[in-house]
C-alpha cells in the first residue's frame, strides 16, 4: 500500500508566548500580596468573618499565582527526548493545584462561619473596612480582567483560569461588602456568617470546575467544537479534488493543539502530487489554529486496508 505519514508543527514561538504568559504570572502574585495585605487589614478594622473569608480566598489566589509561574516556567522547556510533544501539560497541574486549593479554603470558611453562627459579634469601623477591601476589589478586577485577555491570547489556562478565580473573588468581594454595610445598618449579626457560607459554597464551585478542566486536559480532551469545525471545513474543501479523509482525531495539550488525520487520495497519485496536497492541507490547519501539531496520513482509495484502520491501534 503506497503511503505517506506526515507530522508537522506551526511556526514555533512557544518560548517568546511563554516568556510573556510569565510576565503576567508575576503580575498575579504581586496583586495577591497586595490584596492580602489589604483585606486582612479591613478584616482586623471590622472583625467581620466575611471580610477574613475574603482575605482567606485572596491567600489561595497567591499560592495559585505561585504555582501558576512554576508550570509556566516548565511548560516553556523545550521538547526533548523523553518528551517529544513537549511540556504543555504542566499547566493542568496548577489548574488543578489551584482547585484543590480554593476547596480547601471553602472547608475554612464554613467552618469558621459556623462558629460565628453559634456566637455572633457585632462589627467594629465596618465603613473604614469596607473602604479597604473595595479597593481590593478593584484591584483584583483590574488584574483578572488582564489576566483574561493574556489567557486568550497566550492560549494559557493556567492564566485563564487564574482571571476566572480573581472574578469569582471580585463578586464575592462585592457579596461580602454587601453583607458588611448591610449588618452596620441594620445590627442583623447573623448577616455576616450567613453571606460567609454562600462565599465558601461559590468557592466550591469555582474549585470544581477549575480542578474538571485540569483533569480533562490530561486525559485528552478534543477541541473546542468550533476549532474542530474548522478543520472539518477545510479538509471538506479538498473533497472536489479527488481526496476525502476520515480518522481525525484533535486534542490539546497546554496552549498546543495536535491534530491527526488519515487523507484518501487516487492511487495513481505520485508521492510528489500527494506530497504538495499534504503542505496544503497542513498549511491551512495551522493557518486557521496556530500553534498546532498537524499528522496527516496519505492512502489509497484502491487498498481496501485503507478504509478499515480508523481505531486507535492501526
Amino acid at each position: 500500500m503506497t503511503e505517506m505519514t506526515r507530522r508537522h508543527s506551526g511556526g514555533d514561538n512557544s518560548g517568546m508566548m511563554f516568556s510573556s504568559a510569565k510576565h503576567f504570572a508575576w503580575l498575579s502574585i504581586a496583586a495577591a500580596f497586595i490584596t492580602i495585605l489589604l483585606k486582612a487589614l479591613a478584616w482586623w478594622l471590622t472583625g467581620s468573618i466575611g471580610l477574613l473569608s475574603d482575605a482567606l480566598e485572596s491567600l489561595v489566589n497567591l499560592a495559585g499565582a505561585m504555582m501558576a509561574l512554576a508550570m509556566i516556567s516548565l511548560a516553556e522547556q523545550p521538547a526533548d527526548e523523553a518528551h517529544a510533544y513537549g511540556h504543555g501539560k504542566a499547566e493542568y497541574f496548577s489548574a488543578g493545584f489551584e482547585g484543590l486549593l480554593i476547596l480547601a479554603a471553602a472547608v475554612a470558611i464554613a467552618l469558621g462561619a459556623v462558629e460565628r453562627l453559634r456566637n455572633a459579634q457585632p462589627l467594629e469601623q465596618a465603613w473604614l473596612g469596607l473602604t479597604v477591601s473595595a479597593l481590593a476589589s478593584v484591584l483584583n478586577l483590574a488584574t483578572a480582567l488582564t489576566l483574561l485577555s493574556a489567557g486568550r491570547k497566550y492560549r494559557s489556562l493556567t492564566l485563564e483560569a487564574d482571571a476566572r478565580h480573581l472574578l469569582t473573588d471580585v463578586w464575592t468581594s462585592a457579596g461580602v461588602i454587601a453583607a458588611v454595610g448591610a449588618v452596620s445598618l441594620t445590627h442583623w449579626l447573623w448577616l455576616d456568617p450567613v453571606i460567609a457560607l454562600l462565599v465558601a459554597a461559590n468557592i466550591i464551585r469555582t474549585g470544581w470546575t477549575l480542578t474538571r478542566r485540569a483533569i480533562q486536559g490530561l486525559m485528552d480532551q478534543s477541541l473546542p467544537a468550533a476549532e474542530y469545525a474548522k478543520i472539518i471545513a477545510i479538509l471538506d474543501s479538498y473533497r472536489r479534488e479527488g481526496l476525502d479523509y476520515h480518522a481525525l482525531r484533535t486534542r490539546e495539550s497546554g496552549a498546543r493543539r495536535f491534530v491527526s488525520v488519515h487523507i484518501l487520495m487516487p492511487g495513481a497519485w505520485t508521492i510528489l502530487r500527494g506530497h504538495a496536497y499534504a503542505e496544503r492541507i497542513e498549511a491551512e490547519i495551522r493557518a486557521a489554529l496556530p500553534q498546532t501539531t498537524v499528522i496527516t496520513h496519505f492512502e489509497p482509495f484502491e487498498d481496501p486496508a485503507s478504509h478499515i484502520d480508523q481505531g486507535l491501534d492501526r
